[in-house]
């Protein structure tokens, strides 16, 4: 009998000591299925890549990191009620890289009234930045910053006819503001400013407009899908406008989804070239996808990957029995972290991230080069 009740208690403990090794629960909601299925699927790989090598080691703490992924289907609605169920039935500690702007909006209610903090939400939309979001820690640079980059690239390249065309949501209009304040540098109007319906895309009517104006370069504010459908419409009217489009699209899937109109295509970038290891953290990310086997790293799984470095320090930081609180606490004490040739820094005050933007243009052979 006493031989059982040692062999059971053994049993308890080991049990014990398997279910402390996979309890840091961090959730993620983003459209796995939808418009931007390809990016986000690339986004998620590049943190898998670095949350299974800590993983392989043992974990933050001794304690190994589970990721829950919900597909909210590019839904602002479902976004908000997965991050609920998230937060309220399997109790996260953190929430991590959602997708899109409105949707990354809808689910802050719900971060405020649990404190919940996200990490690296995949957009750039400054209304993540200022004011200050309590709960929102940004790695990567604004969109409005790469718009403007983009602009004033073109400019420098004596293209004046510039069009910008933009979902109708809050995505658009932030990297219009963008693009207006590098049009706004080089003393220059948009040739073309027309929205679009970002649920039921239609470029039949802009097309024209794109034409007859003798167009030089297209910015394109919006999702993989819908840059796609509006450069088949542009190409079909006869423009053979520059196509410019931000770093949502910064995906090999955006790249096979756009066939044949791919060579040519500027997408603005947030992190370094993924071909650079003069970066040590691109270095990084490539020897760990290559003894993974999975292939080159895209600027994609470069965002994830960095989200996850700055997600893990965060962790590490809130120390052997993390809570919400100390999570938060952790990341808004984080100064001067080093990527691997970027550093990020944060305070109560400021949650911005980086401030890095390049710009890389699709070549022959299907891939991003700088």
């Amino acid at each position: 009998m006493k031989k059982l009740s040692l062999w059971c208690a053994a049993i308890a403990m080991v049990a014990l000591s398997h279910a402390s090794q996979a309890q840091l629960l961090i959730g993620q909601t983003a459209g796995f299925t939808g418009p931007v299925g390809a990016g986000v699927k690339e986004t998620t790989d590049g943190a898998k890549l670095y949350i299974d090598t800590i993983n392989a080691k043992g974990g933050v703490n001794g304690q190994k990191i589970e990721l829950i992924s919900l597909d909210d289907k590019f839904d602002p609605k479902l976004a908000a009620e997965n991050a609920r169920k998230l937060i309220e039935e399997q109790n996260v500690l953190a929430l991590f890289l959602t997708r899109g702007t409105p949707h990354t909006e809808a689910i802050i209610p719900h971060l405020d009234k649990h404190g919940v903090s996200l990490v690296g939400p995949s957009t750039g939309a400054m209304v993540l930045h200022l004011p200050v979001k309590k709960h929102v820690f940004n790695v990567r640079a604004t969109y409005q910053r790469e718009a403007e980059k983009a602009v004033s690239h073109l400019s420098s390249m004596g293209i004046t006819r510039i069009a910008i065309v933009y979902a109708d949501d809050s995505f658009g209009a932030d990297g219009v503001a963008g693009a207006q304040k590098g049009l706004a540098g080089a003393k220059l109007q948009p040739s073309v400013l027309e929205k679009f319906n970002r649920s039921k895309p239609d470029f039949g009517p802009i097309a024209p407009k794109i034409t007859q104006t003798n167009t030089q370069a297209v910015i394109m504010v919006a999702s993989g899908q819908a840059v796609v459908d509006g450069t088949k419409a542009f190409r079909a009217a006869g423009s053979a406008a520059q196509i410019v489009t931000l770093s949502n699209n910064a995906s090999g899937g955006f790249i096979k989804s756009l066939g044949d109109n791919a060579r040519g295509v500027i997408v603005t970038q947030v992190f370094p070239y993924e071909r650079s290891i003069a970066f040590a953290m691109v270095k990084e990310a490539q020897e760990m996808s290559k003894a993974k086997g999975a292939g080159d790293i895209s600027p994609a799984m470069l965002e994830g990957f960095a989200a996850a470095k700055v997600l893990v320090e965060g962790l590490r930081r809130a120390g052997p029995k993390p809570t919400r609180e100390k999570i938060q606490a952790a990341l808004e004490g984080i100064r001067k972290f080093d990527l691997g040739g970027l550093e990020v820094s944060y305070s109560p005050e400021d949650h911005t991230g980086l401030d890095f933007a390049d710009l890389s243009i699709i070549g022959t052979d299907g891939k991003f080069m700088r």
